[in-house]
């Protein structure tokens, strides 16, 4: 056998070596659970043959605990650089039957050179995370390794999206990185993520807690808010990783893959005005309006299982594609509260960042009343959706359909949050307050005075909505663009979005705003 022959061999057997990660047993393991393999989760997520392995020859760099004796392949992680619908972006993915993925010193370089890469080369960022935490025998330099990823998540912020996959275990500390990214996806099954396990809960404060309770993917979705999808299983996860950024540019200094068509369709769409329930004390479902406004099968709804009163998600309409934030009145009256405050300045804040124009669905009657509301801080999380819109810069149309009350109707990106064009159905209420708590402040001596208190009521209702509550009483004050039919809402948008698409505003020189956190 020839030199060549001899080194070509070599070479083959060290990538085959490479690419069995923790050896074909441990394989096995993973396929009876239903996982994929760190390897398999990105040939499934990559176009057919252009995955660009980054660092396939890395080993671990302990030398201490008997470690020196191992072989850890890849050093635990599988980094590079692919195409997804023919556009370039980097990912990395745990392996977890090397080492039970745990990061250590050569582990966190690799992540971390693929990061700044990704930074330099202007393209999304996507984590895998199936790891055990920090290599216990790498000491400090794991927590060093866990600090230098931290970093480079703020670094990428705002500049390229980053998208984590939670497709086994993420505790303790090693949660903080794709806590720090901007959309998380978490398989429903065999996945886990939390500061503290149930055991040390248990130990600490003497609560018994279930890994599902505090770790699992409801848990993380519905409760706490920390996840925006849930996946059936591990295809599921990154067949939503690709959906996600078919919606999304690849960094902040280019537009999203708007697919804008040829002519725009003007005509009416009677069904809309159907959606109005007759009755204004009727709750009215915002998706029927969402489904009719957007593109066919062309919205796709973030953090649909947390703070289910306000709906967010991304959408095209005649192909251009927009942030949708909407109240829904079927949830808590479609209220604002903390989480869904919180929920929507985040959406919010991450459309401005990567030039996404937003669309505003106003169904509003305030701020949730309560005690635990107020304690909990509703003003500071309220502040957040004055804050959020009012630096957003991208272009912004708002759509009222019923009601629009107080502090909540300017918080739902009113004119003077710097709405570029607000709509509004003849069906809307623009005021101070409801109708019936206004009639009781505005009438209350005239109604304990009368004979038949609940027919002068109606009266004065009526009254109210017509002098104090009308849109075409905010259009004469030039609050509203114009008051449209229903049927005429898709139209009208679509129109708007192409009029304010080369929309460039600049604010006053300053290193960044303090939102109120």
């Amino acid at each position: 056998m020839s030199i060549r022959q001899k080194l070509l061999e070599e070479l083959n057997q060290r990538r085959n070596t490479a690419k069995l990660g923790g050896g074909e047993a441990r394989i096995a393991k993973r396929h009876e659970k239903g996982l994929l393999t760190a390897r398999q989760r990105l040939d499934g997520f990559f176009d057919p043959q252009t995955f660009q392995e980054w660092g396939m020859h890395v080993d671990h760099a302990c030398h201490d605990f008997g470690m020196e004796k191992k072989s850890l392949p890849c050093d635990g992680v599988v980094t590079g650089v692919g195409w997804v619908d023919g556009r370039a972006v980097a990912a990395y993915s745990h392996d977890a039957t090397v080492g039970g993925g745990a990061l250590g010193q050569r582990h966190a370089k690799k992540i971390c050179d693929l990061m700044e890469y990704a930074l330099e080369g202007g393209m999304p960022l996507v984590g895998v995370n199936d790891s055990g935490g920090a290599r216990i025998q790498e000491a400090v330099e794991s927590l060093s390794g866990y600090g230098q990823v931290f970093y480079r998540n703020v670094q990428l912020s705002g500049s390229v999206p980053q998208i984590g996959v939670i497709a086994g275990n993420c505790a303790g500390g090693a949660a903080y990185s794709p806590a720090l990214m901007d959309f998380l996806i978490m398989t429903r099954e065999n996945a886990n993520m939390f500061i503290c396990g149930p055991q040390v809960i248990k130990a600490a404060t003497g609560v018994d807690a279930t890994m599902e309770e505090i770790g699992g993917a409801a848990a993380n979705a519905t409760l706490s808010g920390n996840i925006h999808f849930v996946a059936d299983n591990d295809e599921h996860a990154m067949e939503l990783v690709r959906a996600l950024l078919s919606y999304l540019p690849p960094n902040n200094l280019e537009n999203p893959p708007h697919q804008p068509t040829s002519d725009i369709l003007l005509d009416d769409d009677p069904s809309m005005n159907d959606i109005v329930p007759p009755d204004t004390k009727d709750s009215m479902d915002m998706y029927e309006v969402i489904h009719r406004l957007v593109d066919p099968s062309q919205f796709l709804e973030v953090h649909k299982d947390f703070a289910q009163n306000v709906i967010v998600g991304f959408a095209r309409i005649d192909g251009i594609v927009v942030g949708l934030i909407a109240n829904q009145p079927l949830v808590k009256a479609g209220t604002l509260d903390i989480d869904a405050s919180d929920k929507a300045s985040r959406f919010i804040r991450f459309c401005n960042a990567f030039n996404i124009p937003l669309v505003t669905l106003v169904d509003v009657p305030g701020f949730l009343p309560g005690v635990s509301q107020e304690q909990g801080g509703i003003i500071r999380h309220g502040a957040k959706m004055l804050f959020a819109y009012s630096s957003a810069t991208v272009p912004k149309i708002t759509i009222i359909t019923r009601k629009a009350y107080g502090g909540s109707y300017l918080a739902m990106c009113s004119s003077d949050l710097g709405a570029d064009m607000v709509f509004a159905w003849p069906t809307a209420e623009i005021a101070v307050m409801g109708a019936e708590g206004a009639v009781n402040v505005l009438y209350r001596r005239e109604l304990e005075a009368a004979d038949d208190r609940e027919q002068l009521r109606e009266q004065f209702i009526e009254e109210y909505r017509s002098r104090f509550a009308s849109p075409y009483m905010a259009a004469s004050h030039g609050m509203i663009t114009d008051v449209i039919s229903p049927a005429q809402t898709r139209g009208v948008v679509s129109l708007a979005l192409r009029n304010t698409m080369n929309k460039r505003e600049t604010r006053p020189p300053k290193k960044h705003g303090l939102i109120p956190l």
